[in-house]
């Protein structure tokens, strides 16, 4: 149970607290399938488990554990719509295709508790997720997103809180306003990894762990993957590795860039009642977001992202207690039992990146932490594609996703200067 990748620093409290978590094999040799897939993420094994019941014959692969991603590290929380809100979307891309992609978060919503009720995963989902600004003058703004949902959009589950609804219901008055969301909620990422790879195997998916693609190129009418231990021959590819792309394939490369995330447990809050009473989860309004929620058992679950290359801080839980102190005072010196990180997929709009990047590869990453409910839905849409329905898809694969500027050279050092400079800008 504590066997530990080296893509996932530190032993999460997700892995520490599933008891079940099943190894799968390893693919040794070749094999010709209809669809491989690559990354055994939330969208790899959600196309694995639609694909083969649709009866494709599929091959997935992981170079690592099914979790040690993103997927089973996360911090958990669904949220509502894309990652921008509603009337920013209607701004940017007009009603119609603001409300045909607000929709289809909707449809990801349901599709993710749907699954998981009828496959009796008990991922702990727990209702209610707030929105909560760390600026003072902001209230319209947030009134009017609540307002825009409801009348708008057809979502009358978000209200806005004034100063003292949100120091009561956080414990903390710490944040000056927010929106509270009782259409959504929070869930164990890694519980419904495990359930979701098992529903996959069960299916009749061929799923393979410790397994990395070392190349993938187009010969004639195949694909052929290389595992350094054999060729996987397939007439498509999905690329399901986000955040984890690294030199496999460029064009994926050059949108999606990692940046790390770190969170931390703490030992139970029995003695801090005020804390969250409705055990809602957070996200606050600084660029570089902060969020946590509660477990089942009571902890604090609690985030932040402040680590641009690809090296991990050497005490993970110091420099997270800082940021848990800031807005609960009284739990500076509450015991933290467990700290992690890993890697999130961010692209430059932080909109989802959907392209076929070769002829019969697509490519789906970049959910820019918005990715628990999106993921797995872009995993069933693209399975519908592959079947003949695409139009779900395509509405991801007409946004526009630019490269991050300056090559592969300096892409990162670029990056690490303009997130380091927003930031600051949260701080000061």
């Amino acid at each position: 149970m504590n066997w530990q990748s080296p893509l996932a620093p530190g032993l999460s409290w997700y892995q520490d607290s599933v008891a079940d978590r099943p190894t799968y094999e390893r693919l040794d040799g070749s094999i010709s399938v209809d669809v491989a897939i690559i990354g055994g993420g939330f969208t790899g094994l959600q196309a694995a488990y639609n694909l083969v019941k649709r009866g494709v014959s599929v091959i997935l692969i992981d170079g690592a554990r099914f979790g040690d991603g993103a997927s089973g590290r996360n911090g958990g929380q669904l949220g509502t719509g894309q990652r921008a809100w509603p009337d920013e979307m209607e701004e940017e891309l007009g009603f119609d295709r603001a409300k045909a992609l607000f929709d289809m978060a909707e449809n990801a919503k349901r599709h993710l508790l749907d699954f998981a009720e009828t496959h009796g995963i008990d991922m702990e989902y727990m209702p209610g997720q707030m929105n909560v600004s760390h600026r003072a003058g902001k209230a319209s703004e947030y009134q009017r997103s609540a307002e825009v949902m409801a009348t708008r959009f057809g979502y009358p589950h978000v209200a806005f809180m004034d100063r003292a609804e949100t120091a009561e219901r956080l414990g903390s008055s710490h944040y000056h306003h927010g929106v509270r969301d009782m259409g959504t909620g929070h869930i164990h990422p890694l519980k419904l990894l495990v359930g979701l790879a098992r529903a996959a195997a069960e299916a009749g998916a061929r799923i393979c762990e410790m397994t990395p693609a070392q190349s993938i190129e187009r010969i004639g009418a195949k694909v052929l993957i290389d595992t350094g231990r054999g060729t996987i021959t397939a007439d498509r590819v999905l690329i399901a590795t986000n955040a984890y792309i690294g030199k496999l394939e460029k064009v994926t490369a050059a949108h999606v860039m990692p940046i790390r995330s770190f969170i931390a447990a703490t030992e139970p809050l029995d003695r801090f009642p005020d804390i969250l009473p409705g055990s809602e989860a957070v996200a606050d309004s600084r660029f570089v977001v902060r969020y946590f929620r509660k477990s089942r058992d009571g902890r604090l679950l609690f985030g932040g992202r402040e680590a641009y290359t690809a090296d991990s801080p050497r005490d993970i839980s110091t420099h997270i207690r800082r940021q848990i102190a800031e807005i609960y005072p009284t739990l500076n010196e509450i015991g933290i039992t467990h700290s992690w990180g890993g890697s999130v997929g961010i692209t430059l709009p932080r909109k989802p990146f959907a392209r076929d990047v070769m002829p019969g590869v697509t490519s789906l990453a970049g959910y820019s932490g918005h990715g628990v409910m999106l993921s797995n839905y872009c995993g069933k849409i693209y399975a519908d594609a592959v079947a003949g329905n695409s139009s779900e898809l395509d509405l991801f694969k007409q946004l526009k996703v630019p490269p991050f500027p300056g090559g592969q050279t300096l892409r990162k050092p670029l990056l690490f200067l303009a997130l380091t400079w927003y930031a600051l800008r949260d701080r000061f």
